[in-house]
């Protein structure tokens, strides 16, 4: 009788084949590239982050519910990662995450890749920086953009990278500003797709008070070569595809004044608007959405026609927002926030677009809504401003406008009929004559303002706006000044100041509708991290002090909080791996905050440098609480 054949080993190759068919099938998917859909989807997708925002309207939301308000008070560290070196300061960054991968930026222009379940370095890129370089507000970076098979940041020597996001390797380095003069890059990049086809990188520029001219640019993501750049301030001449595509706004800039010889101020050649944070992208209208910078000097005066009022001159197109072609780079729409801005108001906290249902006439409104340094909370229609109805001002761009902070001191409101503010007279004033500065005011907010860089969000099953404000104020006085090349050009003088004895931070939730706060946080030391929403109705966020917080987000109520043991000034996220839900944010005190002197500084000095990501996640048991 015939023995039968052993089998075992055919069925050991065929388990050999099976698991290295499977390695393979996971090495595939740890090497898939992005592709922009991915990216469209990335608001409606928990298991990656791969926008800064969350999503082309940037509202930082995520429909990720495993944690929630039932069982968040159970979350743990699940690990932590140092940055390491003696560069413990200032880590601003959110981060992306892709099949499994983490990617962050740390200050001085690192970058990291991090296995998303165990925190193990993949790679480390730590860029070469030169001695010159002008960082005016500490030496962040505020995070990076992903598409195909690379990853894109800003360096502190006015450089945008792409690297290999397998190995860290750089695939190339562009220069677009002269670091020495004040050009720099803390924002991070951003990836649209244009009505035409191509998938551009976006990025803006830093340095409006070196006296630098923003500039916003669009790039070939594979190359890095240039197709557009706009520079925001008005009478200024543009590129696309390597050729002269005219001036922005009116070529004469009727905006910025002339001398008595007929010749446009000084301060034009340097008048700031750099486009230094993130946009949103509207691929409907084709339409990139960023905040423009203040002008530079921050002296108004120097702004404007001698013996004339400041607020005849609008300092065009600075401190608002701007809706520009994905395209051609063409400036479409703007809205100013603050006209011929006399306290470095700025505009380049996030614009966040959402929809709403308008209460009157029931018909959704397609809207942009931004939370101002200046300390109002703007509601804009986005389709107008995309068209050019609201350009620049009109009464039509303007919904609606609310303080969403206390104590505004340099206007009473925002006109809903003009689009314009209602000023009291606050602007600090010229010296006399022979003095090297002026009498001081009070001015609140002060340049630090009602909010900052900092992006807030929002969350669609509430209906409610985020933002992570701050009370404070200002002495303010004015100063002569000369412009000189790599030097600071403010022509301002000021000391911080407190608004309030128990609190400097206050994290306000507000009905964009109504512009009615429906529940508030106080804290003690300023606030500096952005905010994060999820389906989970969760509020995250993190404070100066060294915590990461989460909120209900209807409510208010404090659920849970982690000390990091430096303090958080970062931008929180979310996203699933293996069925598990996790929460992440970069801990290391930094930012402006504590670089300007003042009350802030004597209050903030307490807290301790640091540099590392913190994630959490809940236990097994913890995971399978149905949510309340």
């Amino acid at each position: 009788m015939p023995t039968t054949p052993d089998t075992r080993p055919s069925r050991l190759r065929l388990l050999a084949l099976a698991a290295a068919m499977t390695a393979a099938s996971g090495a595939s998917l740890a090497a898939r590239p992005v592709t922009w859909d991915d990216i469209a989807r990335d608001d409606r997708t928990g298991q990656d982050v791969l926008s800064y925002g969350l999503g082309l309207k940037a509202q930082r939301h995520s429909p990720l519910k495993q944690i929630h308000a039932g069982n968040v008070d159970q979350l743990v560290p699940a690990w932590s990662f140092s940055f390491g070196g003696e560069k413990q300061r200032g880590q601003e960054a959110q981060a992306l995450v892709h099949d499994g991968v983490i990617y962050v930026t740390a200050s001085y222009s690192r970058f990291y890749a991090l296995d998303a379940k165990t925190g193990k370095q993949l790679w480390a890129y730590e860029h070469r920086l030169p001695d010159d370089i002008r960082p005016c507000c500490d030496v962040v970076n505020r995070g990076p953009a992903i598409y195909g098979d690379k990853v894109f940041f800003g360096t502190l020597d006015a450089r945008v990278l792409a690297l290999d996001k397998h190995t860290g390797k750089v695939v190339w380095s562009e220069k677009f500003g002269d670091h020495k003069v004040g050009y720099t890059m803390t924002g991070a990049p951003f990836i649209v797709k244009e009505k035409g086809g191509r998938v551009l990188l976006v990025h803006g520029s830093s340095g409006d008070e070196f006296g630098v001219v923003g500039w916003l640019f669009a790039r070939d993501p594979d190359t890095g070569e240039e197709v557009w750049a706009r520079p925001l301030v008005e009478g200024h001449v543009g590129r696309l595809n390597g050729r002269d595509a005219g001036p922005t706004g009116d070529a004469r800039a009727p905006s910025w004044p002339r001398d008595k010889d007929g010749q446009l101020v000084e301060a034009w050649r340097h008048g700031g608007g750099a486009p230094w944070q993130t946009a949103s992208f509207d691929p409907d209208t084709n339409t990139i959405v960023i905040g423009a910078g203040n002008p530079a000097p921050w002296n108004t005066w120097k702004r404007t026609a001698e013996g004339d009022d400041p607020r005849n001159w609008d300092s065009l197109f600075t401190s608002g927002q701007a809706y520009v072609d994905a395209s051609t780079g063409e400036l479409k729409g703007f809205y100013q926030h603050t006209p011929n801005d006399a306290w470095d108001f700025s505009g380049n906290n996030s614009v966040v677009l959402f929809e709403y249902r308008d209460p009157k006439t029931g018909k959704q409104v397609k809207a942009s809504a931004h939370a101002d340094r200046n300390g109002f909370f703007y509601v804009t229609d986005r389709e107008k401003l995309a068209t050019g109805a609201g350009y620049p001002n009109k009464p039509t761009a303007l919904i609606n406008a609310w303080p969403f902070v206390d104590g505004i001191t340099w206007a009473s409101r925002i006109d809903t009929q003009t689009g314009k503010p209602v000023e009291t007279g606050n602007r600090p004033p010229l010296p006399a004559a022979g003095a090297d500065r002026g009498k001081a005011v009070f001015v609140s907010p002060p340049f630090l303002g009602g909010t900052n860089w900092m992006p807030m969000s929002y969350s669609p099953d509430t209906g409610l706006f985020y933002i992570p404000g701050n009370h404070w104020a200002m002495d303010y006085w004015t100063e002569n000044l000369t412009y000189k090349a790599g030097s600071a050009y403010l022509g301002q003088g000021f000391r911080i100041k407190r608004l309030y004895d128990d609190h400097v931070g206050i994290l306000r939730a507000i009905d964009p509708k109504t512009g009615k706060v429906a529940w508030e946080q106080k804290e003690k030391f300023p606030l500096w991290a952005g905010t994060l929403t999820t389906a989970g109705g969760l509020l995250v966020t993190g404070t100066s002090d060294g915590f990461i917080k989460i909120f209900n987000a209807k409510t208010g109520k404090e659920l849970w909080k982690f000390q990091t043991g430096s303090g958080v000034v970062s931008v929180p996220i979310t996203w699933e791996v293996d069925g598990e839900q996790y929460l992440g944010l970069s801990s290391g005190y930094g930012g402006a905050v504590p670089l300007w002197g003042g009350d802030m500084a004597d209050l903030t000095k307490q807290v301790t440098q640091g540099g590392s990501y913190w994630v959490f996640k809940l236990p097994k048991a913890a995971q399978k609480v149905a949510a309340k």
